[in-house]
């Protein structure tokens, strides 16, 4: 029987791939994986279990054996290897003037495949600096563009919450994210609140937008006119995960903080505390909407 694996590469690069169980592979483990015609050396990250279905095998890496002490030793080496070339295309890069940042560079196990990783602003015409790095380093040269939040994912780090960033640890793939995912789960639409170390929104906003959207289901929205057991009132504030609201009564001037259940709404008066708030609100929106705007992919 085959199973399916998640690869972690030196340059941190992380793919799946396919072996045999009699490979007897666990999570730690080095392996030699056939990928797109050269041979990689990878470490199994995770055991996911049984092939996909309908899984396209040819298209898929296969894991042909489990690494042993020369293959380690010979990976060392292409480490160094990787090193001494990263430092000889970053001498060509400033050489040509060419407005990129090289991030990583990894040499496949059998030394036939070279991949340079970088960042840039825009496109880069680097035509020229692939025909001088296969020159001089005498292997097939492969450059590939990645975005920031790779970038991050490649460098690693810990985020707000103090543990190690979710695409470092275990995120495969990068979803879609927008400010409306923020908005909805009643986060400060503050840029510095709402954005991770890569500088785009968070990715912890897209997994956990599901539950928030379960949540809201049957919560008041604030600026809605209400009763409550001390009277009417607008409710100003809101906790979703508590599902309580925050009333601020009409006579007393009082704040009232009870459950949802506890509070009927009359009409909603769509985000308006007042029309003086409404309005502060407003410009405060268009102040910062460019702001956010950067921080969506």
């Amino acid at each position: 029987m085959e199973l399916f694996y998640d690869i972690t590469l030196d340059a941190g690069i992380k793919y799946q791939a396919y072996g045999d169980e009699s490979l007897d592979l666990k999570k730690g483990d080095y392996c030699i994986v056939s990928k797109d015609k050269y041979l990689d050396y990878g470490q199994i990250t995770r055991i996911i279990g049984n092939l996909p279905e309908g899984m396209n095998k040819s298209e898929t890496p296969k894991i042909d054996r489990k690494a042993n002490m020369h293959d380690k030793s010979k990976a060392n080496e292409n480490q160094m290897r990787a090193k001494s070339a990263c430092r000889t295309a970053l001498m060509q890069i400033e050489k040509l003037g060419l407005q990129m940042k090289l991030l990583n560079v990894h040499y496949s196990y059998d030394g036939k495949h070279v991949t340079f990783y970088f960042v840039a602003d825009g496109r880069v015409d680097f035509r020229q600096l692939v025909k001088d790095l296969s020159q001089m380093l005498n292997t097939r040269i492969e450059l590939r563009q990645i975005g920031v939040r790779d970038e991050t994912s490649m460098v690693g780090g810990f985020g707000t919450c103090g543990q190690i960033l979710c695409c470092k640890k275990y995120i495969k793939k990068f979803e879609s994210i927008n400010v409306k995912m923020a908005k909805e789960q009643d986060l400060s639409l503050n840029p510095v609140n709402i954005s991770g170390i890569c500088g785009r929104l968070k990715c912890c906003l897209k997994y956990e937008h599901e539950g928030y959207t379960d949540l809201d289901k049957g919560m008041p929205r604030r600026g809605a006119c209400c009763e409550c057991s001390e009277g009417m009132g607008k409710i100003v504030d809101r906790n979703l995960l508590t599902q309580k609201v925050t009333v601020h009564l009409e006579e007393s001037g009082k704040c009232l903080t009870c459950t949802k259940d506890d509070v009927r709404v009359v009409y909603l008066d769509k985000y308006k505390i007042s029309g003086q708030q409404g309005q502060s609100d407003k410009t405060s929106d268009e102040e910062i909407s460019e702001e956010l705007a950067k921080l969506e992919d």
